[in-house]
């Protein structure tokens, strides 16, 4: 009886040992469950505390190359695009010292077999537009190579005396081509200042140096001397349209009236070779890609500039108003 009640214990301290055991073996598993855990996170902070600056660091790179008009490439033939768009002037997105850059990297590139500017303008002030295709001139002079002006939507004015100069000029069936002339729009405030008792002393060298200041009256003189200005660049234009496309100009008709015209009717009276877009024209000419080279939007310098560019422009239109080809 003795023995069996010894063996009972022995049983009893075994399984207590056993349950000791398991309990162990439990709390070793459970520790070394938080020591991964905490080995996980402890790597997962360093990543985000050395990883986190260089990905911000490598986004802020890309984004500083593409505000500067950085690009890949292009790899193997191409056609390079160059983009004059919106409102022509100095401070502008389709200014020279924005434009000229991007035509001398395509025609220096060995890959661009052939350079097209892709149009969609009003035009705008007619020393851009000069700059553009003089630097256009010299770059084919230079580094031979076939210029097409594309029309998209809008091909007008100082646009479209940049598009003159190219080897072949093709529109849209919708795009809108002319507006062969210059156009002077000063604001005249000087009543709606004297309903306030507000006017201005000017004092001037000689009687026609303030002729367009919109705070003083205007005199038969002044309107003789802007009519004769405007007529003076129209007639300029008039006569850069006939030595680029006097061979293809339609006899009896008036390219000068400061019209527009559909891209058919255009290619009716000879102002454009071709009617079409540009990617069928680039696809059916050359057969290869076409590579843009901009200019490209520039981000949130875009954003500030063209506010800025806005306000410049109104107070600009408020205060002085210059030659505008359009």
């Amino acid at each position: 009886m003795a023995q069996h009640g010894q063996t009972g214990l022995l049983l009893e301290l075994m399984r207590e040992m056993r349950g000791q055991r398991e309990s162990f073996q439990e709390a070793q598993r459970l520790a070394a469950g938080e020591r991964k855990s905490e080995h996980r996170w402890r790597m997962l902070f360093q990543a985000l505390v050395f990883g986190l600056p260089v990905l911000l660091g490598i986004v802020y790179f890309l984004f500083f190359l593409s505000s500067t008009g950085f690009r890949w490439g292009p790899f193997g033939d191409v056609v390079g695009v160059v983009r004059i768009e919106g409102q022509i002037s100095s401070t502008d997105h389709a200014s020279a010292d924005s434009i000229v850059p991007l035509l001398e990297k395509a025609f220096a590139n060995p890959n661009v077999k052939a350079v097209v500017l892709s149009i969609d303008s009003p035009g705008g002030a007619p020393v851009e537009a000069e700059r553009i295709y003089t630097a256009i001139g010299s770059l084919k002079r230079k580094h031979p190579k076939p210029v097409v002006a594309v029309i998209n939507n809008l091909g007008a004015s100082a646009a479209f005396l940049i598009a003159l100069h190219a080897d072949k000029i093709v529109a849209g069936r919708y795009s809108l081509v002319g507006s062969i002339g210059a156009i002077m729009a000063p604001w005249q405030l000087d009543r709606a200042i004297a309903k306030y008792d507000v006017s201005q002393r000017v004092y001037a060298s000689g009687k026609l140096k303030s002729f367009l200041n919109p705070f003083t009256p205007v005199t038969p003189e002044v309107d003789l001397k802007a009519q004769k200005l405007v007529d003076q660049m129209g007639t300029y234009f008039l006569e850069e349209v006939k030595a680029r496309r006097g061979a293809h100009l339609k006899a009896g008709v008036d390219v000068a009236t400061g019209e527009v015209w559909a891209g058919p009717e255009a290619k009716e009276i000879g102002l454009v070779d071709a009617v079409g877009t540009i990617d069928e024209y680039v696809a059916s000419t050359w057969g290869v890609q076409a590579y843009d080279f901009g200019p490209s939007n520039q981000g949130l310098q875009l954003l500030g500039r063209t506010i800025q560019d806005a306000v410049v422009s109104s107070v600009q239109r408020l205060t002085t108003t210059g030659v505008v080809v359009r």
